[in-house]
Parts: C-alpha cells; sequence; structure tokens
C-alpha cells in the first residue's frame, strides 16, 4: 500500500492515502537535453529523481469525485528526506498532518476524524516490503518499475508558468490506481504535476507551488507525538492482511 500523500476531507479511509509522496517528483540540477517522446521524457524525469535526497515546499491538491461531479481542494507543506522520512502539514484543511518517522506513519486528520491518529508502520515502495510505503513517485520513477506500465505520451502542456510534456503510465497487471500521469518539465526533467485515477475514477491531481531540493532538513520535523487525549490505531493487523 502507498499512501499517496493527498488528503480527502471526511473520510477515514482516504485519509489514509494522503499523497506521501509528491515531493520526490521533482530536483533542480542540470539542464536536460529536450526530447519529447514519451519514453524519452519519462527517462529525463527517472534520472532527475535519482539525484533528490531531500525536498521542501508546498502543493496543492484536488480530489475529483465522479459520483458526485464534486471537487475537493487540500493545500499544505511538505519536507521529505528520501526514503523513509516524510512531514506534511495542512494549511487547508488546517491542522492536519501525516509524519512518517522512519518507522511509522502517523495519520493524524482531526478535520476527517477528531480524537484519533492512525499509525501504519513505513514500507519500501521501490522494493515492494512493508505495508506502506511514503516515497509514492518511486513506484513511477524507479528503473525496475518501468516494466510494469504502458508509457505513452500526453502532449504538450503548461503548468505554473513551466513548459512540460505529459507522460500517461498504464499499468500492465493489478495496482492500486488504473491511470497515472506525470507532467515532466521540458527544461531540466522536473515532474511539475502529477495525476492518478483509481477504480472508481476518482481523479487526485497534485501540483507543486514551490519545491527545493537536496537542501538541509531538520530531523525534528519528522517526529510525532499524539495530542493529549487522542486515540492512537494500529493499522499494522489490517494492513498486513491479519484478523
Amino acid at each position: 500500500m502507498t499512501l499517496a500523500w493527498m488528503h480527502r476531507p471526511r473520510a477515514t479511509r482516504a485519509a489514509l492515502g494522503t499523497a506521501l509522496a509528491l515531493l520526490p517528483l521533482v530536483a533542480p540540477l542540470s539542464p536536460l537535453r529536450a526530447q519529447h517522446d514519451a519514453t524519452s521524457t519519462l527517462n529525463r524525469a527517472v534520472e532527475t529523481y535519482a539525484r533528490v535526497t531531500t525536498a521542501r515546499g508546498s502543493f496543492e491538491q484536488s480530489l475529483t469525485n465522479p459520483l458526485t461531479g464534486t471537487t475537493v481542494v487540500a493545500r499544505g507543506d511538505f519536507i521529505q528526506q528520501r526514503p523513509s522520512h516524510l512531514a506534511i502539514h495542512f494549511t487547508d484543511p488546517a491542522g492536519d498532518r501525516i509524519v512518517a518517522d522512519g518507522k511509522w506513519v502517523w495519520v493524524y486528520v482531526p478535520s476527517a476524524t477528531p480524537g484519533q491518529v492512525m499509525r501504519m508502520p513505513v514500507g519500501d515502495e521501490s522494493s515492494g516490503s512493508g505495508p506502506v510505503g511514503v516515497d509514492f513517485i518511486a513506484q513511477f520513477l524507479t528503473k525496475p518499475m518501468l516494466d510494469r506500465y504502458d508509457v505513452s505520451d500526453g502532449a504538450a502542456d503548461t503548468v505554473g508558468g513551466a513548459r512540460t510534456h505529459v507522460v500517461v503510465l498504464i499499468p500492465r497487471g493489478t495496482a492500486q490506481f488504473t491511470r497515472a500521469k506525470l507532467w515532466v518539465d521540458d527544461a531540466d526533467g522536473v515532474v511539475r504535476q502529477f495525476e492518478v485515477t483509481d477504480a472508481s475514477g476518482t481523479v487526485r491531481r497534485v501540483r507543486l507551488l514551490k519545491v527545493a531540493f537536496n537542501v538541509p532538513v531538520d530531523r525534528a520535523a519528522f517526529t510525532f507525538t499524539p495530542p493529549a487525549g487522542v486515540k492512537v490505531v494500529d493499522q499494522s493487523s489490517m494492513l498486513s492482511g491479519k484478523s
């Protein structure tokens, strides 16, 4: 299971799917040659992403439900130290947090489930070990994973003033989504935006508003202490398939 670190207000299970990984989507390094076929575009992003160790920035997420025709928008800030440390602070809804401390993922979303925090063991998305991976983009931009997808070109687009080309990924086997799209910057291979569609047709789109890479991070940011009076709900058994 991957925790997408996006927030779905008023839904406990959706809160588990908080887009935990939007961060390492990008990295500011040397300019890359502009080629725009889908495979070359994806390979540039893979090359860029491989050099990211830390990230800090802000994001905006939209979650569109095809059944209701509604779209919910959430915003927040993040800090990440790959591969297992992540801190997401939502500014809207204010007070919601997701923290991965290297051992546990803490999901505290009082806007949806007041009075409790969920705790799950951290896993490794790129290797498939552990029930919860916090490096969401690793499943898209780690070379051994690329054989799992059919890759196609989604044409050119502009995101936040940056010229990008879209790469569309369709899983070849069982996956937690039916389609993913990455908006890859033409200039440097940075993923400026990504979108995931699940089996129900729900579309989660995340756009980076600000981001800095390979910057110093304070490890204290990855510490979470449950507030007084809040119940800790351990999800380990459920995620491992045990009763």
